[in-house]
């Protein structure tokens, strides 16, 4: 679709779509028997049901490309409305010793947001929620400057610190909570604050203090459901104006949509990932029937490697969580195989919701832009990488004109 949208109108248009589309998008697939919108658009469910597993794999992947819900859908338009261009940057070839004691990912991150960092004379560049200062030291040692990082955690202070201390690398890492009062006095007119993958309410917080000082930045935002509000308050006006005609209302929930892509996971996490969803979905099956409830029941979640070796296991620790007594008498091979049965459906009715994920995540960076628009700044939005080395690629850059 060969369409040239500005930031505001941009901005009214996913506002629009994401409102009007609600009912299909907000509903989880593997709380329900059976969504709502199975009922009233029953061809669209029947056509996502019908698609081989090499078909879902490449709409997961490419949820806009060659669309079967092009049918029922805007895809084309929601397309148009998230293509964003690449950032400039001078391109760099670091040095290799740098990456030490840097994840491979994570400093190949690092390599593709340095150069998106445009430092004016007289600017002192600070890391926000530094960790063990690896974006910080990088960017003391391209531009010979002074960097300061603020981290909440002491023990990665001691550790940044000493990393940089054996590079020559002149950072001072801060022991500061980002979200603490006081904050403010780290941020000043000359100050240009960056922060990669920063999460929720620390990245508001950021942009939040930088208009406040007049400080400049660079942000790659992340995890915008990792915030204290359980409804989304918009940052813009403009945002919140339109949330308000459009009747959009944003849960936390909704907005883990938004970050939950994950083409970087490894193979073995991928089937880590799909064995525990269908074991979760088999296990809503059986207690379904066991409490007589037709109603989905969360479960706590388990980390990797800590999974019960078995499926019955698996099911015995999740209803003790829950205060449930299965019966005896199960038949548990039929109890997996429903769950993988239903994993299978519930990844089809699925790709309606990642058709809106990218939308979304858009939407919640723009309401971000015009929020520093509105505050005086020149701001862009674009990306800093491709998405394959990080769902994540958004990048805003803004600086208060002199």
């Amino acid at each position: 679709m060969n369409i040239t949208y500005d930031t505001r109108r941009r901005l009214g248009r996913l506002t629009e779509l994401l409102a009007e589309w609600q009912a299909l998008w907000q509903p989880l697939p593997f709380k329900h028997p059976r969504l709502p919108w199975q009922v009233e658009s029953p061809a669209m469910a029947e056509a996502l049901l019908a698609l081989t597993d090499a078909e879902v794999a490449r709409l997961q992947d490419t949820p806009f490309s060659d669309s079967p819900l092009a049918e029922w859908l805007p895809v084309a338009e929601l397309e148009a409305l998230v293509s964003l261009p690449r950032l400039p940057g001078e391109e760099l070839t670091l040095a290799e010793h740098w990456a030490a004691h840097v994840g491979g990912r994570k400093w190949r991150q690092i390599a593709a947001f340095l150069p998106r960092v445009q430092l004016a004379v007289g600017d002192r560049p600070l890391e926000w929620c530094a960790g063990k200062g690896h974006l910080a030291r990088t960017l003391a040692r391209r531009h010979g400057l002074e960097v300061r990082g603020l981290e909440w955690d002491a023990a990665l202070c001691d550790s940044g610190a000493a990393l940089a201390e054996a590079q020559g690398a002149p950072l001072e890492l801060v022991h500061q909570d980002v979200m603490a009062p006081g904050v403010e006095r780290w941020l000043t007119p000359t100050t240009h604050a960056c922060a990669l993958h920063a999460c929720g309410d620390l990245h508001r917080s950021l942009l939040e203090q930088a208009v406040a000082a007049g400080s400049a930045l660079t942000l790659a935002p992340c995890c915008y459901q990792r915030t204290a509000d359980a409804w989304y308050r918009p940052l813009s006006r403009l945002g919140a104006d339109a949330m308000a005609r459009h009747r959009l209302a944003l849960s936390r929930e909704d907005l883990a949509m938004a970050v939950q892509e994950t083409v970087t996971a490894p193979r073995h996490d991928r089937r880590h990932r799909e064995r525990a969803g269908a074991w979760r979905l088999g296990f809503d099956r059986l207690q379904r029937a066991v409490r007589g409830q037709d109603d989905y029941l969360p479960v706590p979640s388990l980390a990797y490697g800590r999974m019960p070796g078995s499926f019955a296991d698996f099911c015995h620790w999740a209803a003790e969580q829950k205060g449930i007594a299965l019966p005896d008498g199960i038949d548990w091979v039929a109890c997996e195989a429903a769950g993988w049965r239903r994993r299978a459906e519930v990844a089809r009715l699925e790709l309606v919701r990642h058709l809106f994920r990218r939308p979304l995540e858009v939407w919640l960076a723009l309401d971000r832009l015009v929020f520093l628009e509105e505050a005086g700044y020149v701001a862009e939005l674009g990306t800093f990488c491709d998405r394959e080395l990080t769902p994540r690629n958004l990048l805003i850059r803004a600086r208060r004109p002199a």
